[in-house]
Parts: C-alpha cells; structure tokens; sequence
C-alpha cells in the first residue's frame, strides 16, 4: 500500500473542504481544478465523475471525492478522499458550534467576510458550470459546432435549466428521466 499517495489523496480532499464556501456544489470547482492540476484526473473524466455522483443518493461532494480516490487507489484511496472531504470540516464544524458559536454568531467582521464571500460562491458555481459545459456540450469545438453536433445534450441541458427554474418539480425526477434517456438514446 503506498502510504504517501493516500496521505497526497487526503490531504488534497482536506484543502478543497477547508477551502469551500457554500457546500458540496461548491467544492466541486475546486475540486475539480486541483485533481485535473494534479494530473488524477482529465476534465472529461471529473464530468463523468459528477453526472455520476448526481444521479447517485447522497451528497455529491465525498462521492465524487471517493471517486477519484478508488482511481488512483483502489479502495483505501476512495476512504483517505472521503475522509479528508468530510472529517476535518465536520470536526471544524462541531468545534465551532461546541466551543465558539454563540460569541461569533453576531460578529460584524464575520457577516462581512461571509457577505463577500457568497458571491465568489456564485461566481465558483458558474465556473463549474461553464467547465463542465464545456466538457458534456463540447464547446471546445466552438457554440455553433457543438449545438449542431451535440443538439439533444443541449436540449436536455437547457430543459432541465427551464424545468428547474419555472416549477417545483424536484431534481430527483429529472434524474429519473435523463437516465432513462440516457439507456435510450445513448447505448
């Protein structure tokens, strides 16, 4: 078993959780920067990794984390990613609210770094997006190219925008749907 490549995979996991505001969505720009960056993973295969993780029950940040793991390492690499996505971060969490919540939860110096931060997180968000349009919808062949190429993926892309955004149609359901496109029309 090679010791250091699980403490490089847990401790890469454990950056990208330290350093994520907003949740699991959220870390997943980051996460997908430093494992492409690492050379553990290729744009193409982190898309895959997170329609994946998606369609699956669950949070989407340790599954795409155990994901990249389990590639470079099998299973004990899938625990190190897991754990470092989740553990310091949930420890952090229950050091705060155990030791530290009720004297900063009105401080002026925290609302105001959680006032810029949140629209860094929507600027984050909008990157993963574009990364993995760029990816899933093949827009390195440039936008005319890849919507007459790649039609239908844009259809189910720009549908699932629109459904999501004028009903309350929960996502689960178009999970659902997509994947049973998906056995469809892409086998």
């Amino acid at each position: 078993m090679d010791w250091k490549l699980l403490w490089d995979i847990f401790w890469l996991f454990t950056k990208v959780a330290m350093f994520s505001w907003g949740g699991g969505p959220a870390s997943l720009g980051l996460m997908q920067r430093e494992t492409v960056a690492a050379g553990w993973v290729t744009p193409e295969e982190f898309a895959d990794n997170i329609a994946i993780s998606n369609s699956l029950p669950g949070p989407t940040a340790p599954q795409a984390s155990a994901f990249v793991g389990y590639k470079l390492a099998g299973w004990p690499g899938a625990i190190a990613a897991t754990l470092g996505t989740v553990v310091p971060t949930t420890l952090l969490m229950l050091i705060i609210i155990i030791a530290f919540f009720e004297a900063v939860k009105d401080n002026i110096y925290l609302k105001a770094a959680v006032e810029g931060v949140r629209p860094f997180v929507v600027g984050l968000l909008a990157w993963t997006a574009y990364q993995m349009a760029y990816t899933v919808l093949g827009l390195k062949q440039g936008l005319g190219q890849s919507i007459v190429q790649g039609w239908d993926k844009w259809l189910i892309a720009i549908g699932s925008f629109v459904v999501l955004t004028i009903t309350d149609i929960s996502p689960i359901w178009l999970v659902i749907i997509t994947a049973m496109i998906g056995l469809i029309f892409y086998r």
